[in-house]
């Protein structure tokens, strides 16, 4: 039973008969989806019209699910789940027009962009944990009620993840360190209605968080026990060109810390050299020349002290792509429809930065 709405463009809904009269049929109900299938293996539905005895016969054989509409009783009733969507992309529109009203907000990209799945692939992890920083930093008032829900459901994952797994546990401490430091500023200014919600659940997600990061600073690594090949078995020179692949200066000091031939290859000045041109240019860290005791250049400081100042390079395995054709915001292994004749001409890689100024109007 199609129902056309005020827009005249509406595909309309489908409705399903039950015990308690007719429901409108959502396209990703779990509650009417074994009537959706008896309803695919008939050619039409029997509707009552008053009388049981008298029926017409409604053919909707050519009926097809075209609306997508989000599902907020879904996110309501499972709050340790993201909201579900088919399609793991989003059109970004900044404009109203007479199909599309409104605009794309962050909080709708934060949700249809399946991040809960995203950390669970190693090429990701570090995309969306940055992204959660960046969002933490500056940007978490500008998510609706159900878009911050989502972004601490996101949060606990990576947190139980690191914990299990043990993966790169300095970059969530970072991460935990910023959202408690933003919070505490908004928790004090509550009463200019920075939050959505009750000041109780932002109080209690903060202590959340302060657990969070003692559970962090209690991690103990697991001894791993391996009768076979392992680092330290590697020639010296392996061992060195892994070191010149680390973009990322605490990297290397950790690795440096796992046996004293690592360590003496991690104080390499060629190697913080070569770290430093990677990231700098070379106007800015003429600027900062900080010689050692013997008259050269102390290239390790030079790095720590240049990241204070300029923002260095971001390397992920994988990112947000964005279609300048069909301005559309998706993950590229799941693809999107693109109407180009050549789409990947049309492809943009997205920086966490960038996927944050996609939204500001």
């Amino acid at each position: 039973m199609p129902f056309l709405g005020q827009d005249w463009r509406s595909p309309g809904w489908r409705w399903v008969k039950t015990e308690d009269g007719w429901k409108r049929c959502e396209p990703f109900s779990h509650a009417l989806e074994d009537g959706n299938n008896q309803l695919n293996d008939i050619s039409h539905t029997v509707i009552i019209t008053g009388d049981d005895e008298n029926e017409e016969v409604y053919n909707t054989e050519d009926c097809e699910f075209a609306a997508k509409k989000r599902k907020k009783d879904h996110l309501r009733n499972n709050t340790d789940s993201q909201c579900f969507y088919r399609e793991k992309w989003i059109y970004v529109h900044k404009e109203s027009t007479k199909e599309r009203h409104g605009y794309c907000t962050l909080g709708e990209a934060f949700n249809r962009l399946d991040f809960s799945s995203a950390i669970q692939d190693i090429r990701r992890f570090n995309y969306v944990v940055k992204l959660l920083q960046l969002i933490a930093k500056s940007q978490l008032t500008s998510l609706s009620g159900a878009a911050q829900k989502n972004y601490f459901n996101i949060l606990d994952k990576i947190v139980q993840k690191v914990m299990e797994d043990q993966y790169n546990p300095r970059l969530i401490k970072d991460l935990l360190q910023d959202l408690s430091s933003t919070l505490c500023i908004l928790i004090r200014g509550v009463g200019k209605s920075v939050l959505v919600g009750n000041i109780n659940i932002w109080i209690c997600r903060l202590e959340t968080i302060l657990l969070w990061q003692q559970q962090l600073k209690n991690l103990q690594m697991n001894k791993q026990v391996n009768n076979g090949l392992t680092l330290s078995d590697l020639p010296l020179h392996m061992l060195n060109n892994i070191l010149y692949r680390f973009s990322d200066g605490w990297d290397i000091i950790t690795l440096g810390q796992v046996t004293p031939t690592l360590y003496m290859l991690s104080e390499d000045r060629q190697l913080w050299k070569k770290l430093c041109q990677y990231h700098f240019a070379e106007n800015q860290f003429c600027r900062h020349l900080i010689p050692s005791e013997k008259g050269h250049i102390d290239w390790k400081l030079m790095y720590f002290a240049l990241q204070k100042y300029y923002p260095i390079k971001e390397q992920y395995g994988d990112t947000l792509h964005f279609c300048r054709h069909c301005s559309i915001l998706f993950w590229k292994d799941t693809g999107h429809p693109c109407t180009a004749s050549d789409p990947n001409t049309c492809l943009m890689p997205v920086s966490p930065q960038h996927f944050i100024d996609l939204f500001k109007f």
